[in-house]
């Protein structure tokens, strides 16, 4: 597959980019309170649960399983974040798990940059259609294509009962603001997390382990490990790699809502996959080269071609020159 250019056409993104500016000017607008800033905090959590249990970890990868009815209530949530449809991120997400940071990379840091990889692949016109022949085994569901295709509608529904429920300055915080903050918290993981961070096991592309991208966005900061062994519902490996979205899960799954939660084994944990070591810490340490023999001086070595020049073939070597007796000291 050749590698797509990176081209930006701006007026197809005249909405996305003066939703920007919009949100600045409806904030001076608004004013803050407490009780707007909680509602936003409430609202990004809320739909930050839906794009990385829902969009990523279930529509992507498969890693836990549900009934319909929860299937499409996780579907709705990720849609409230206006990341385009849900079979359009899968798609694309699943195709980025195939070819990370390699040529067909959607949004590779290392091949193209940060800003491309962080928001101008989303602004390209490459990307606009939805993959269908790489989300099959979601696209057979009609609610999932209406939903994908009427994307916008569930936010603009959402506007308007916060709007006439809670208020002007409710829905500038807990639409617009939590909006942009849960955009951007999930682009870092296509940018940063591919930079910025430490490298636990080997993989073929450049993820990293985050822990503030965790802390943003409830655990898909465990980035490395997740390019590691990708089928894990659990991100955070360890019992301090904070994972939040796997600790929801794992409350769903008592009651019955979610099962099947497909977790790492202490083997995988431990680096172990197909029989091959990944862990990073236990590669041996590259050989330090010998250090090369000192260099003679050069009037040394003038002296000894001298000599060999002079001395007869086969001629033994010089007696060596006696040092003169140290002169008494004063003890002696």
């Amino acid at each position: 597959m050749s590698e797509a250019k990176p081209r930006i056409r701006f007026v197809d993104n005249l909405v996305f980019l003066g939703f920007h500016a919009a949100t600045a000017v409806l904030v001076a607008l608004a004013g803050v309170s407490w009780g707007a800033v909680a509602f936003m905090a409430l609202m990004y959590a809320l739909i930050m649960f839906g794009i990385t249990a829902g969009y990523h970890r279930y529509f992507s990868h498969r890693s836990f399983r549900t009934s319909r009815a929860f299937q499409f209530v996780l579907a709705l949530l990720g849609t409230l974040a206006i990341q385009k449809g849900v079979l359009w991120w899968a798609a694309h997400h699943r195709r980025h798990h195939r070819e990370s940071d390699q040529e067909g990379d959607v949004h590779s840091p290392v091949r193209r940059g940060f800003w491309w990889s962080h928001v101008g692949w989303i602004m390209s016109p490459d990307f606009m259609e939805t993959d269908f022949d790489g989300i099959k085994d979601m696209a057979r569901y009609p609610e999932l294509r209406w939903l994908n295709q009427h994307f916008i509608l569930p936010f603009v529904a959402m506007c308007v009962l916060v709007n006439f429920t809670l208020g002007f300055q409710y829905l500038v915080w807990g639409c617009f603001v939590s909006t942009i903050c849960l955009w951007h918290a999930t682009f870092c993981i296509n940018s940063m997390a591919h930079l910025v961070g430490r490298r636990v096991y080997e993989t073929t592309d450049q993820s990293r382990n985050n822990v503030l991208l965790a802390l943003m966005t409830h655990g898909e900061g465990w980035h490395n490990n997740h390019h590691y062994y990708a089928a894990s519902v659990r991100q955070g490996f360890r019992w301090w790699q904070i994972d939040l979205s796997y600790m929801v899960l794992c409350a769903l799954e008592a009651f019955g809502i979610v099962w099947g939660l497909k977790r790492p084994s202490p083997e995988v944990v431990d680096g172990w996959v197909g029989g091959k070591d990944h862990l990073i810490a236990r590669r041996p340490l590259p050989e330090r080269p010998a250090a090369p023999a000192p260099a003679m001086a050069p009037a040394a070595a003038a002296a000894v071609v001298a000599v060999a020049a002079v001395a007869p073939l086969g001629a033994a070597p010089p007696a060596p020159v006696e040092a003169p007796p140290a002169a008494p000291t004063a003890c002696e």
